[in-house]
């Protein structure tokens, strides 16, 4: 498949003169303009380059941590399945970066608790992060008297 960057570019442009006061909370899912990227980055698809994405963390009216989501069975640790509207859908944990909220198209849905729970453990476990947290003795990765 031939990429086209440029396409891409015309609907950035557009996307960075958008701007929307959107109400948006974590644990929400929305489509959202991902964009044609490169190698094996999640690209969106369509004339938008849509892709839905899971709001992992507000950091701001403007901008969040997200996940993009996939519809394509993928099995490991970088993934997790997670239902959004009765479909099985797979959150591209390796994927996990800052949007802006310009990117925003609408809003698909909420994960529940339970998933979202789901969602951030295995995201914790592929990052590393409950051992970063435990393993503070002298000389551990991650323990700053060790930097």
């Amino acid at each position: 498949m031939r990429k086209d960057f440029d396409q891409w570019n015309k609907k950035k442009k557009e996307l960075e003169n958008k701007k929307r006061d959107l109400l948006f909370h974590t644990g929400e899912v929305w489509w959202c303009a991902v964009g044609m990227n490169i190698a094996e980055e999640s690209c969106g698809k369509g004339e938008t380059y849509r892709r839905p994405v899971l709001v992992f963390k507000k950091l701001s009216r403007n901008n969040f941590i997200g996940i993009p989501l996939s519809m394509q069975e993928k099995i490991g640790s970088w993934f997790i399945d997670i239902p959004i509207q009765g479909q099985k859908r797979f959150a591209l944990l390796h994927q996990i970066r800052m949007f802006s909220t310009n990117r925003f198209q609408r809003r698909l849905t909420t994960l529940d608790s339970a998933d979202f729970a789901r969602v951030k453990e295995k995201l914790e476990a592929l990052l590393e992060l409950s051992h970063y947290h435990q393993d503070r003795s002298p000389g551990s990765v991650g323990n700053p008297k060790s930097n």
